[in-house]
């Protein structure tokens, strides 16, 4: 019996979360990422050493590894002193691979082998690009991490974003598209995890035309001063403009609260739980309202300077996995069940 085929496309802690999970199950796995981060140790090594972003790849490759404890934890090791101070080895080893390689997607199917990765990782693209963000008062914001860090993009209004210069798709990732029997689309940043993929010319295109059930991974928490009035029902549209077409089947919707403590720590930051409004009929995709959220605890490095604006609220892995999989499966048990009353 063939083994069914998973692509994922996103980048950060989303894809660390979600790919952590779905290991665990007997599937092939295309992991999708995202190439536009430019902060933190990454956009160091993007300036001083012209190498591609590795930052993302890195929590991809360590959550699809099947290698020891020890070396998982080597990979996500930062520097606490010195000249590497908050640099990560595996963003060091990614950067050094690719330099041998000369070619980053090569580098990455390097590390692959050596970390035993259970799947795929696959650079959305091998270009150099950024990401731009152009509000409707016509100030341009360059930068993932600019982005990131911009907390006025609601207020004022997106008229475009775009990446400079374009970027064509890795082949190998719109191969895996047209060939996959499930899409997922996050958890991860929105303006900067989830969107940057679907800018690159080829990865909407080979979505559209792919027979693949999608299913978009909704966040846990709105983003402070981007998306604090998006309902669930803004995420998914924007998602299908991007892709051109009203292609999401299903979307994974959390109903757990978090602790009072972690409400609290999100509120003072206007990063407040996404809500979902009631029924629509212009709805196309079927909403799977389950408990998503981890209860464990996140701990980052001293060393990481990004830690104060890493989520401390996350998916459950399993949880998420487990629905994933049941998506995957229903449509034979659709076929065989007319009827449950």
């Amino acid at each position: 019996m063939r083994r069914k085929k998973i692509v994922t496309i996103g980048g950060g802690t989303g894809s660390f979360t979600l790919l952590s999970g779905l290991k665990k199950y007997p599937v092939d796995i295309s992991a999708v990422v995202s190439m536009m981060d430019d902060g933190g140790s990454t956009g160091i090594l993007r300036d001083e050493l012209g190498v591609l972003p590795p930052g993302d790849v890195r929590q991809c490759l360590v959550a699809l590894s099947d290698s020891s404890k020890e070396m998982r934890e080597l990979m996500n090791y930062r520097f606490e002193e010195g000249s590497l101070k908050g640099h990560s080895f595996g963003n060091l080893f990614l950067s050094a691979l690719e330099k041998i390689n000369k070619n980053f997607s090569k580098g990455v199917e390097k590390a692959s082998q050596i970390l035993n990765v259970k799947g795929e990782i696959i650079p959305v693209t091998d270009d150099d690009t950024n990401l731009f963000l152009q509000l409707k008062n016509g100030k341009i914001i360059k930068g993932e991490s600019e982005i990131n860090h911009n907390f006025e993009i609601e207020k004022s209004g997106i008229r475009k974003i775009y990446l400079n210069p374009g970027a064509k798709a890795n082949k190998k990732a719109v191969q895996r598209i047209l060939e996959a029997d499930l899409i997922v689309i996050g958890p991860g940043n929105y303006y900067c995890s989830i969107v940057p993929n679907f800018l690159v010319k080829g990865i909407s295109a080979a979505v559209k035309k792919s027979k693949a059930k999608v299913v978009f991974n909704c966040n846990l928490v709105n983003k402070k001063g981007q998306t604090e009035k998006f309902y669930l029902d803004d995420y998914v549209k924007l998602i299908n403009e991007y892709i051109g077409k009203d292609r999401i089947d299903f979307v994974t919707f959390n109903t757990q609260k978090p602790s009072k403590d972690l409400i609290r720590k999100y509120e003072s930051q206007r990063e407040l739980l996404v809500k979902l409004k009631k029924k629509s009929s212009k709805r196309k995709y079927r909403i799977i309202r389950a408990n998503l959220l981890s209860n464990k605890k996140i701990k980052y490095s001293n060393a990481d300077s990004l830690s104060n604006l890493r989520s401390f609220i996350r998916h459950d892995e399993d949880e998420l996995s487990r629905i994933l999989m049941m998506i995957l499966e229903i449509g034979n048990y659709e076929n065989i069940i007319k009827e449950i009353i």
